[in-house]
């Protein structure tokens, strides 16, 4: 499946990738033409020929799970261009990455400014990208929940981060998750309200959802 959004700046097109349709997405200033990719789910070839006419600079992996990285090393050899991961997840790369990325970190790709926003939960290194009022998310926030956790600790880590991260974000900022279509951030901060106003049991974690936990 192949999704785009745009605007005279930017274009960004989702592409649904790999053995678990996982998202990747290719971002292109459309003053330059330069481009950037986020995430390595496979189907390489895909990815190469929704970049033809821009020039790749950078692969972006916004945290170490297979889903997101089981195309990376036949993608980063076609292409030839840096690979960035914070460095709390570059132990899970067959390589060293060029760009270790750091909260509040600026990629340039053409004309566009890119913000790293580091979100620890789902992985102690997540990171989301921020341009203009697109919030690149990776496995951090869905449409109605955050990302799965592993344990209650990691839980309140992940909200932590969307709270002081994300939902201090203008409330039409979209959303683009790494898995299934975008969310409006205004849409979650009200489901979160909700969830936050409940009393839940300490050993909550796993698929949670704002509406139903």
């Amino acid at each position: 499946m192949t999704e785009t959004v745009q605007d005279s700046t930017l274009r960004i097109t989702r592409l649904e990738l790999g053995p678990f349709g996982t998202n990747s997405y290719v971002l292109v200033c459309k003053v330059t033409n330069e481009s950037l990719i986020v995430d390595a789910p496979g189907d390489a070839d895909k990815v190469q020929a929704e970049l033809t006419g821009t020039t790749p600079r950078l692969l972006v992996i916004t945290h170490d799970h297979f889903d997101h990285i089981v195309g990376l090393d036949e993608l980063r050899t076609k292409l030839k261009v840096p690979v960035a991961i914070h460095p709390l997840d570059a132990g899970s790369l067959s390589f060293s990455p060029d760009i270790d990325l750091a909260d509040g970190d600026a990629l340039d790709v053409g004309r566009l400014k890119l913000k790293v926003l580091h979100t620890p939960g789902h992985t102690a290194g997540s990171v989301c990208l921020l341009v203009g009022k697109y919030l690149i998310a990776g496995d951090t926030i869905f449409p109605g929940g955050p990302g799965k956790t592993g344990a209650p600790a990691d839980l309140k880590k992940i909200i932590n981060s969307i709270v002081s991260k994300i939902f201090v974000l203008p409330d039409e900022t979209e959303v683009h998750p790494g898995h299934g279509g975008s969310t409006v951030l205004g849409k979650e901060k009200k489901e979160f309200a909700v969830f936050n106003s409940k009393t839940h049991d300490p050993s909550l974690c796993g698929d949670v959802l704002w509406l139903s936990s």
